[in-house]
């Protein structure tokens, strides 16, 4: 049956991205807002963050939007990845966007233009038929292709789906470990703040200090127009990602070899002997190595469907992780923290990067029962004085409710340690965090991200992985109703699609 014709929807308007403080929607359940919202951002191949801030695909958002999107529309899911995977270059590397043609050059920047990765990329086998930046992001897409795989298998095998994207996955982790061993010990290096994904992080303040910013002249940003200019990176910043960027692209995009050992671990205790196309940026960060541990655990568990086996990848992923608690854990932070390769030492910020290791289920115990105590405790209040896990320690001199990843609450991260507490028998926290997951997803409309203390929106709202994380937690709530429940909610939510794209795709 055409589940569409259960509920009655409105046609997706092409492009609302509303503002923070804009009412939200209403009259309609959370996951039938929450599939409005995807199918809003849909282009035809893959999901936009944002319909007018973010107007291409970006690569750790398509991996959650993914994550989200099993749950209505496996086969959207399974297309949303394979998009980002055709843009792969031939040296492995995802790229961090993947340009869509019809957006106008000036409607984001850095633009393709900026990038010229046809060009630039070329000695790194960037593709020729589609525009990419050069740059990377962390690697969740291996644990999402395993969960979008689990939510229908039956289509997951009739499509070829994982055969396909496996040696693509594959080739993605060996770039990283290989080419972005930058300190030879084993784990991967972010070469530029928007690698990591939290741009301007307080924990990049200190190795950007070294940058000559680029003149402000030599470029204009498209992301003020969007959102309270003191909310967003400042512009001195914004210099600095941009001359990182460009010198990065002026190199060829190279990267150093690194510790090039068979397993990708490296040893265990190398100095920054080699930053290569680090330039003046070289950072080890705990949550970058923490996604890919955990999506090389999925990666393992991908061969081991297709008839291989997974045994070397798991043992990988373990060597890594004690690798991880090795060089980045801080007992008297009692968190992880990042490493500057040049400084070859740690930076001593709180950082909600420090706790997303709490989602490896390798780490020893007593390293869990400190991230829980630090995660409750003054430094991120969860459970007391914040609402959701906040972006920054409360406490630190450089926090701000507001400003881009220097305070605020963010839904990926939060979907994170959710997971995380659930993995280490955290079952009254991951509840109550997921219940205010669900709660303020809702209420602000799907914000991009929220004040820490009150919930307030901040940013865009219609966020696409806001949106998918929210979905995926509603999902999980009421995966053990009775089934008529169970399936009345997925209905609901899948009516909003447009059933005449989805042939053989299940409810």
């Amino acid at each position: 049956m055409d589940l569409s014709t259960q509920l009655t929807v409105r046609p997706a308007e092409p492009a609302k991205d509303e503002t923070a403080g804009d009412p939200p929607l209403s009259g309609c359940s959370l996951p039938v807002r929450a599939a409005r919202v995807l199918d809003a951002n849909w282009t035809g191949a893959s999901t936009v963050p944002s319909r007018s801030l973010y107007p291409h695909q970006w690569s750790w958002d398509s991996a959650f939007i993914a994550i989200g999107l099993r749950h209505v529309s496996p086969l959207r899911a399974q297309t949303e990845l394979e998009t980002l995977l055709a843009a792969q270059w031939a040296d492995g590397r995802v790229p961090h966007i993947v340009f869509n043609p019809s957006v106008p050059l000036d409607a984001y920047f850095p633009s393709p233009d900026f990038w010229r990765s046809s060009t630039a990329g070329r000695a790194a086998g960037a593709p020729r038929t589609v525009q990419t930046s050069g740059i990377v992001q962390p690697p969740v897409h291996a644990l999402a292709a395993w969960l979008v795989h689990r939510a229908d298998p039956g289509l997951s095998r009739a499509r070829g789906f994982l055969a396909r994207v496996y040696p693509r996955l594959a080739a993605w982790h060996r770039y990283l470990l290989h080419r972005r061993d930058l300190g030879g010990a084993g784990l991967v290096s972010v070469v530029h703040p928007w690698e990591q994904g939290m741009d301007n992080s307080p924990c990049w303040d200190a190795p950007l200090a070294r940058i000559t910013p680029a003149p402000a002249r030599s470029f204009r940003r498209a992301d003020l127009a969007h959102g309270s200019p003191e909310d967003r990176p400042t512009d001195l910043d914004y210099g600095r990602y941009v001359r990182l960027a460009a010198d990065y692209r002026d190199a060829g995009y190279r990267d150093g070899t690194g510790g090039r050992h068979g397993d990708g671990t490296g040893g265990r205790h190398g100095g920054a002997r080699n930053r290569g196309g680090g330039g003046e940026f070289a950072v080890e960060d705990p949550a970058f190595n923490a996604l890919l541990i955990a999506s090389e655990h999925a990666l393992a568990r991908i061969a081991e469907e297709l008839g291989a086996s997974g045994t070397a990848r798991h043992a990988r992923a373990e060597r890594l992780t004690e690798v991880l608690a090795e060089r980045l854990w801080d007992p008297a932070a009692a968190m992880f923290l990042c490493r500057d390769l040049h400084a070859d030492g740690p930076i001593r910020e709180r950082s909600v990067s420090g706790l997303v290791p709490l989602l490896l289920p390798g780490l020893p115990r007593e390293v869990v029962d400190a991230l829980v105590r630090t995660l409750c405790g003054p430094h991120f209040g969860l459970g007391g004085r914040t609402r959701l896990v906040p972006s920054y320690d409360l406490l630190g001199e450089a926090f701000d409710p507001h400003r881009y990843w220097r305070g605020p609450a963010w839904f990926n991260t939060s979907w994170l340690l959710e997971r995380g507490l659930r993995v280490h028998g955290e079952r009254e926290r991951a509840d109550a965090l997921r219940a205010a997951v669900l709660q303020l997803a809702e209420a602000t409309g799907f914000a991009e991200y929220v004040d820490p203390y009150t919930g307030e929106a901040c940013g865009a709202t219609g966020f696409g992985w806001t949106a998918a994380l929210a979905l995926d937690l509603h999902h999980e709530l009421h995966k053990d109703l009775p089934k008529g429940t169970r399936e009345g909610v997925s209905e609901a939510a899948t009516g909003t699609f447009d059933r005449s794209e989805e042939g053989g795709d299940r409810a």
